[in-house]
């Protein structure tokens, strides 16, 4: 191996984001709302980290966290790290974090219209965030915003750059987004379910722009999703998330090939496979844990077919297990090998 590959190693393995213990809550006229609780874990440089969960689980709510955009109230946080870079965001000034927004870490949301300004020309939009974090004069911002969307595949940039959200179509409203969040060269990119409003021609589309720009601009994707499918064309490492909290963290071939949580195993089951009897789709059993009356013990033994009673008494502790980590008291597939997580 030579000097730039051992190089570009070290590199790859540098730890950019480390959440520690967040906890982040919501306080409303009928109960606290848990909707972050103690998550821990971590993104290298590079890399593509999904997070995934059932609607509620906390994975959006986390990487708003981590952005600083919780609403302070109802939101709050409670308690936990957040660590950029070695510095700890939730101590930061909020002029400290407007530097650090869409600048060194940058973020897709899901539905693009709802976060494009309607009475603005996209151009101006991507040449904003150049003029507020890199300093460049207006005409420069232009050209560089012109750039980025023929970069991201807009046809015609030199037009479009010049068109409003409405002219355009949902699958180019997402590229805009795109170029506006890579106008700076963040090095971590947050992307909320970047392609749930999108058909699937579309869909595949926009999963290979963002490997494409991963690989030329060298930054690092934490990817919000409930679609497994997405998760493994995309990721290398995969954190699921339930009732706010991880229940387990993989590779994303470990955890496709062998889930160690019951509630992994139930999302992998529920997704359709051509050589099932037709008309047969499997679920997971019950909703969703009420963040306000969550259940005693583990949060999923209401609907876990693997359930015992010490699992309706005492919640599991984030164990590691052979370089993974799990909450489990009765992992699927092993029973020992256990060590506590600190």
């Amino acid at each position: 191996m030579g000097n730039a590959e051992v190089r570009k190693e070290e590199v790859s393995l540098q730890r950019l984001l480390e959440v520690r213990g967040l906890k982040t809550y919501f306080f409303t006229s009928s109960g606290v709302r848990p909707a972050v609780d103690g998550v821990t874990f971590h993104i290298n440089s590079g890399e593509t980290l999904a997070i995934v969960g059932e609607s509620g689980c906390g994975k959006s709510v986390t990487s708003l966290s981590i952005m600083r955009l919780v609403p302070v109230p109802p939101g709050r946080y409670m308690g936990g790290e957040i660590l950029f870079n070695g510095e700890d965001l939730l101590k930061k000034s909020e002029a400290e974090m407007q530097a650090i927004r869409g600048n060194e870490i940058a973020m897709i949301y899901q539905e693009p219209m709802t976060s494009l300004n309607p009475v603005f020309t996209v151009g101006w939009q991507i040449a904003e965030a150049l003029q507020l974090h890199q300093n460049v004069k207006p005409k420069e911002a232009l050209e560089k915003a012109k750039h980025m969307l023929e970069l991201v595949g807009v046809p015609d940039p030199q037009r479009r750059v010049h068109e409003y959200p409405h002219q355009l179509s949902g699958g180019m409203r997402q590229r805009v987004m795109i170029a506006m969040a890579l106008a700076c060269s963040p090095r971590l990119l947050i992307a909320d379910e970047p392609t749930t409003a999108l058909d699937v021609t579309v869909q595949a589309q926009i999963l290979e722009l963002l490997k494409r720009l991963k690989e030329e601009l060298g930054m690092a994707i934490m990817l919000i999703t409930h679609d497994l499918g997405v998760v493994g064309e995309m990721a290398d490492r995969v954190v699921v998330m339930y009732a706010g909290r991880v229940v387990e963290e993989a590779g994303v071939c470990d955890l496709f090939e062998q889930p160690l949580h019951p509630y992994t195993e139930g999302l992998l089951t529920c997704i359709p496979r051509i050589d099932r009897p037709r008309g047969k789709l499997c679920v997971i059993r019950g909703t969703v844990a009420n963040l306000a009356e969550l259940p005693r013990g583990c949060r999923f033994h209401p609907r876990c077919a693997h359930a015992r009673e010490i699992c309706t008494r005492e919640e599991p502790s984030l164990a590691e297990r052979n370089g993974r980590r799990v909450a489990c008291h009765f992992p699927l597939g092993e029973q020992d090998s256990t060590k506590k997580v600190v």
